[in-house]
């Protein structure tokens, strides 16, 4: 992964940095959205980002927006936050502890935008890479004192509500040591179960719930042979959850742009950031024909201490690299495209991402 043109480098810094070239349709601003997108791509800053523009062979999606903010990521507990207090303050507006699904500093439940959203008919959904039972996605829809209590948090997703759902984590709902299947008491609750595969051109029904659990543990990395799973997710959740009349909520979370920084392996997170970027022009495409969706892709924060290095000095070559196996504590971005979409520009916390939506979308 190395760059050898330096108009090249250069021309692709300036259209990644400078707010105002490429964008989507522009949307009148004082127009209320009807449905939420919101996007994370676990530990991904601006040198990731960036990334997707220096090796992607199509220009990269993140470019196509106007609207563009910082948050600050730091969590009730820790200067450096991680994937769980990060996710809580965007599902439920509050700094947390780091570990905490759902819950405050003092262990106390606290509601979820996703569950605030479904008590006014919203459809909800929740989509991830990694185990549907992992940080990001269980924040949305789960209560827990510590992200590693993975069968306690699957057994709160079949009485959540949430109308589609997918990523990996078959393992904790079936086979499980006290003898429960959640897959059978996900079927009794209303959902058709999918197991094996995914379909995007699955016909679906605005009476029914839809669960896909197609990996024992997390999903394959996109190296690995996972395909288009996000891409085909996304469309699908996209197509069952418009049904309703009301608006909907989904949460597509990139898992392993964060597992690629924490194993310092450029290739790996840069393939996860790829496929993400390539569900971004989706999501946008979409939103842009559909006129009442806003679209919110950001981070929990930022994994690797990622740098777009030069190669031992030399300027017209990259070498990706790390400064740390764990996550750092600085600012990431935050893109929006929508009804709505200004009022996430400016530097401001991370718990701010619920409240900005919840604002837009208030009855």
């Amino acid at each position: 992964m190395k760059f050898t043109s330096f108009t090249q480098y250069l021309s692709l810094c300036l259209i990644g940095l400078t707010i105002s070239c490429t964008s989507v349709k522009t949307t009148a601003q004082n127009k209320k959205p009807k449905n939420v997108i919101l996007m994370i791509a676990d530990g991904t800053g601006l040198s990731q980002i960036s990334s997707s523009q220096f090796y992607n062979s199509q220009p990269s999606n993140y470019d196509r927006f106007k609207h563009i903010g910082l948050i600050k990521t730091s969590s009730a507990s820790d200067l450096i936050t991680d994937s769980a207090a990060g996710a809580t303050a965007f599902s439920a507006g509050v700094k947390t502890y780091n570990g905490a699904i759902g819950v405050n500093t003092d262990t106390i439940a606290v509601p979820t935008i996703l569950e605030d959203l479904e008590k006014r008919n919203f459809a909800t959904g929740v989509i991830a890479t990694s185990t549907i039972t992992h940080a990001t996605p269980a924040s949305f829809y789960a209560h827990q004192k510590y992200r590693k209590m993975e069968l306690e948090i699957a057994q709160e997703l079949v009485t959540s509500g949430v109308d589609f759902f997918a990523g990996g984590g078959r393992k904790f709902f079936e086979n499980r040591e006290d003898g429960n299947n959640l897959v059978a008491a996900l079927e009794g609750s209303g959902y058709e179960m999918y197991l094996d595969r995914l379909d995007p051109s699955l016909k679906m029904k605005a009476s029914k719930k839809y669960g896909f659990l197609l990996a024992d543990s997390g999903m394959p990395k996109v190296l690995e042979g996972r395909g288009s799973f996000l891409y085909d997710a996304t469309k699908l959740g996209i197509k069952r959850l418009s049904k309703n009349k009301e608006g909907f909520f989904l949460m597509v979370e990139g898992s392993q742009v964060d597992w690629g920084g924490h194993n310092n392996d450029g290739e790996y997170l840069v393939s996860e950031l790829i496929d993400f970027d390539t569900v971004i022009g989706q999501v946008l495409d979409y939103a842009a024909k559909d006129g009442n969706t806003l679209v919110v892709v950001t981070a929990d924060h930022e994994t690797g201490g990622f740098t777009l290095a030069s190669d031992e000095g030399d300027y017209n070559k990259i070498n990706p690299s790390f400064s740390t196996g764990g996550h750092s504590a600085t600012m990431v971005p935050v893109f929006a495209y929508g009804p709505g979409a200004a009022e996430f520009m400016g530097i401001y916390e991370n718990t701010a991402i619920y409240s900005k939506i919840k604002a837009l979308i208030k009855e």
